[in-house]
């Protein structure tokens, strides 16, 4: 009896009077009270509960407006929560496969270098590459070499500059030798002047082997390895197909044959891509290096054949020839800016 007196106690509403004092209702007239109190004051919808199982119920039928709230704020987080997994699997997934593939390049390379295992083999393609890294190197060679031709020449062209300078002051004040420092003086700006013309065309050689060697044979070998690389992975899940089919045929083991299978397929198509890119990237790359060099070593010739014969029309017809622009006297020496 006492429980059910605190049941509905726990749903009323505590009534007040136009005076301001508490007014005791009987228990019959709770309801129609509280129907009152709401259409005088409104609903509270902060503190509004919603009871299960009729009024007066047990306590444990009230179920607060606050929890119906935070269903929809429940239902997004939830959605977060989902989303959330499924970016944290899709890594996990990522990561298991990189590690299977790092695991099986790995044994079929160990397995290569001991003789243990058998590997891909294009005799006329490596042989192919193998000259390109070879002619790659040569060309590092005469690219350096050029490069310190270039650097002693410059210092032997500002030499010659600042001879010439001196011999012109030394003409002007010395009466007695004036021609003969002016004769000096001449033959050295005119040595310079060619100087620079032949530096130009130095210059434009090295930049132009240095743009074959760094950029496009570099760019054919940066293909080159992504197909060795590949050439690894290829034979790497084709031994492990072949492991697979040398074992028992029963269901699981079919099943893995099937999954090997898949994944041989994938890398043969990608090998193959790869193997086709690496052969068309070497023709373009030999006819670009013929019509390249042919031209710079042609300059390179006729630039320094005409220098040392002092012959300044045929060096300067030359530059015409090429396309090669003179650089002006101090174009080489850094700002004033990059000196701070």
């Amino acid at each position: 009896m006492a429980d059910g007196i605190m049941s509905k106690a726990a749903t009323m509403e505590i009534p007040i009077n136009s005076n301001g004092d508490t007014g005791t209702l009987p228990e019959d007239d709770s309801l129609e009270q509280d129907l009152q109190q709401v259409m005088v004051s409104g609903p509270n919808l902060n503190e509004t509960s919603i009871v299960s199982g009729g009024y007066g119920g047990p306590a444990g039928g009230i179920i607060p407006t606050s929890s119906i709230k935070g269903s929809s704020n429940n239902n997004s987080g939830s959605a977060t929560e989902e989303v959330s997994r499924g970016v944290a699997v899709e890594k996990l997934d990522s990561v298991k496969k990189w590690g299977i593939n790092t695991y099986k390049c790995t044994k079929q390379m160990f397995s290569e270098r001991f003789g243990r295992g058998s590997r891909t083999v294009d005799l006329e393609l490596e042989a192919q590459i193998d000259v390109l890294r070879e002619t790659k190197n040569k060309y590092e060679i005469i690219l350096r070499l050029a490069t310190a031709l270039t650097s002693h020449f410059q210092s032997m062209v500002q030499t010659q500059q600042a001879l010439g300078d001196t011999f012109t002051e030394l003409s002007q004040k010395s009466p007695e030798l004036q021609d003969e420092f002016g004769y000096n003086a001449e033959t050295q700006k005119l040595l310079s002047k060619n100087g620079e013309a032949l530096l130009s065309a130095i210059n434009f050689f090295v930049s132009s082997v240095d743009t074959l060697v760094n950029k496009t044979m570099e760019d054919t070998l940066m293909t080159i390895k992504l197909y060795e690389n590949t050439r690894l992975e290829f034979d790497a899940y084709r031994s492990d197909l072949e492991e697979l089919s040398l074992g028992h045929r029963d269901a699981a083991a079919m099943v893995r044959i099937e999954m090997a299978q898949h994944d041989y397929q994938i890398y043969r198509d990608k090998y193959e891509r790869l193997r086709s890119d690496v052969m068309i990237k070497l023709k373009f790359l030999e006819e670009n290096k013929v019509k390249v060099m042919h031209k710079q070593l042609l300059l390179f010739h006729n630039a320094i054949s005409a220098y040392f014969a002092g012959n300044q029309e045929q060096l300067e017809q030359t530059l015409i020839q090429f396309n090669v622009k003179l650089k002006p006297p101090g174009s080489d020496k850094p700002s004033w800016l990059e000196e701070q």
